[in-house]
């Protein structure tokens, strides 16, 4: 039997050496000059490809109540059982997996080496144009060249990090075969804000608690470090929950964010204020500024008192309840509206993409044309920072490679 595979990311060479056996002849096709281009990025090159904390929470969806099919206990061991068989040696850092060379070009090597052990042919620089599926047989153009197979698995990513050839290409051709796209936007993405004051707090980090509401409603919350920019807020703790803003706005909502910068001391404006009253105590000669200087970089504690209209030199004492409820606030419930995200240029993963309704989650087959599989970032599933969507990748490519070797 014929399989050809469309992509040569993580997901579609894991389909590959999933699906090859002494019958089936199994082909890539890669239209870049190599395959994993995307993988190299991963994790600042370090490449965290799995967590030990696995839990359906960590996974999202158009259609969320239908990830228990695919994420659950028995699965996830398919996909460690994997890691063994083609050599991955972990660094286990905090239940984070980490190949234990550092190195995000060891996973590539190690499913590029099994994929040549297994005699799977793979065939970069072709660019795919369109599949057609006449009786039994697709039919895939490429730009050089057509090619005939019985089954098709479509491995393409999504449209993250366009320069590594996710473009979004292949949602057309999915679209046309009848599969229902989610529109794609970007997730694991930074968020863009609007103020006078960004341009002076750009390039401060800090630990911060970060609480998401929609339409003044709340959504979920964060911990993490907080990195502020001359266009809004990133870090981890804003990319976990970017998947959901994005998708808010483009559906007209407002979207905000409330930032506890003192989260170790404070949770409530009453606990700052306890907090500076202690303080005053032993330190009453020191202005406000001097007093709050060693819990945040001075350069955003002195931000946030002008923020609240409060001289930089008045003491403690003399404030007035007013203004200590006005500091309290901007301390621990700084309100920032979201006016948007950064392009996909900047986005590690995709939210969107062809609808779980569309795909049997057992196998990754397609309900609508038999004999053709999705996998990866191109289906309607996004993880949370922490290895979660390179598990998707592998997990997806496992199946449908496993469905098509049986």
């Amino acid at each position: 039997m014929r399989v050809v595979i469309i992509g040569g990311g993580v997901s579609g060479l894991v389909a590959a050496i999933s699906a090859k056996n002494k019958k089936n002849q199994v082909l890539i096709l890669e239209r870049n000059s190599k395959c994993c281009k995307k993988l190299l990025l991963t994790g600042n090159g370090r490449c965290n490809y799995y967590n030990e904390n696995q839990s359906i929470k960590f996974y999202h969806s158009s259609n969320n109540e239908l990830l228990n099919q695919v994420i659950y206990h028995d699965n996830l061991l398919k996909v460690t059982s994997f890691f063994n068989k083609i050599g991955i040696v972990p660094r286990i850092k905090e239940g984070y997996y980490y190949p234990y060379s550092n190195q995000s070009i060891s996973i590539e090597n190690a499913l590029i080496l099994t994929a040549k052990e297994k005699g799977i042919e793979i065939h970069t620089d072709t660019f795919v144009e369109s599949v057609e599926k006449e009786g039994d047989l697709f039919l895939i153009k490429t730009d050089n060249k057509c090619y005939s197979a019985e089954k098709v698995v479509i491995s393409v990513g999504g449209m993250s990090y366009p320069k590594t050839g996710s473009d979004g290409n292949f949602y057309k051709i999915l679209e046309g075969m009848g599969h229902t796209i989610i529109k794609p936007l970007p997730a694991l993405v930074q968020l863009n804000a609007v103020g006078s004051f960004l341009k002076n707090w750009s390039g401060i980090r800090v630990e911060a608690n970060i609480k998401l509401y929609e339409d003044f409603s709340y959504v979920k919350e964060e911990t993490g470090e907080l990195l502020l920019t001359n266009y809004g807020v990133s870090g981890i703790c804003v990319m976990q929950l970017s998947g959901f803003v994005s998708r808010g706005l483009d559906l007209g909502k407002t979207e905000e964010l409330v930032i506890n910068f003192l989260p170790a001391f404070c949770t409530c404006r009453d606990d700052f204020i306890r907090l500076l009253d202690e303080r005053n105590k032993s330190l009453c000669l020191r202005d406000i500024s001097e007093l709050l200087d060693t819990y945040l970089p001075y350069k955003l504690v002195n931000i946030l008192i002008q923020y609240s209209s409060i001289s930089l030199h008045k003491k403690w004492n003399n404030l007035s309840f007013k203004e200590k409820n006005e500091l309290a606030k901007n301390f621990v419930e700084f309100h920032l509206p979201v006016c948007g995200t950064n392009s996909f240029n900047s986005a590690q993963i995709t939210s969107g993409g062809v609808s779980l309704l569309d795909i049997d989650l057992l196998t990754m087959q397609s309900r609508l044309i038999k004999d053709l599989y999705v996998t990866g970032e191109v289906l309607d599933v996004n993880g949370d920072c922490g290895g979660y969507n390179l598990t998707f990748a592998f997990l997806s490519g496992i199946l449908a490679g496993s469905d098509i070797c049986d």
